[in-house]
């Protein structure tokens, strides 16, 4: 079975018309069953309410977020979600930063795109721009999502999906 993702704008001025953003996950995300999109305002507090309406819902396996994870003073989704992470996945952040360098050189560091778990739910964090959502989904939630999904749900090993570099 498909994974279920709900995909989230962070915005404070984006529309459903303008959210190129928010099309450019729907995109990219295609081969999983994409349950809705939702904007909300960079308020830690809306925040918290669209991911605890998910968990309590059981709405989907996923939530795919953009926007709000740089340094600028209304920029509070990283805060949002690392008070809300049972597990950390470091490793996103990282390899996010690094295929960014190639694109937009020194300026990748500046940003704070995570990942992590909540119970049985993975959630990642990606920059509002709409290359940088296309390249975060395509290159790394993307080949990795149903594998994610299937740990977090006791239905695999490590093993059970090889990499390229691995398998």
């Amino acid at each position: 079975m498909s994974p279920r993702v709900i995909t989230v704008t962070v915005s404070d001025t984006r529309t459903a018309a303008d959210d190129l953003s928010g099309r450019a996950l729907a995109e990219e995300l295609v081969s999983f069953q994409h349950v809705r999109h939702v904007i909300v305002p960079d308020e830690p507090e809306r925040i918290h309410a669209v991911l605890r309406e998910v968990m309590e819902n059981d709405e989907a396996d996923a939530i795919v977020l953009s926007g709000g994870t740089g340094i600028a003073p209304r920029d509070r989704t990283y805060e949002a979600l690392e008070a809300l992470f049972d597990k950390r996945l470091e490793g996103f952040g990282e390899a996010f930063r690094r295929l960014s360098w190639e694109q937009v050189g020194v300026r990748s560091i500046l940003s704070r795109a995570t990942a992590g778990t909540i119970g049985t739910r993975i959630v990642f964090s990606l920059p509002g721009s709409e290359k940088a959502v296309r390249l975060g989904a395509r290159e790394l939630i993307a080949p990795i999502l149903a594998h994610a999904v299937d740990l977090l749900h006791g239905r695999a090993g490590h093993a059970a999906h090889p990499t390229k570099e691995h398998g």
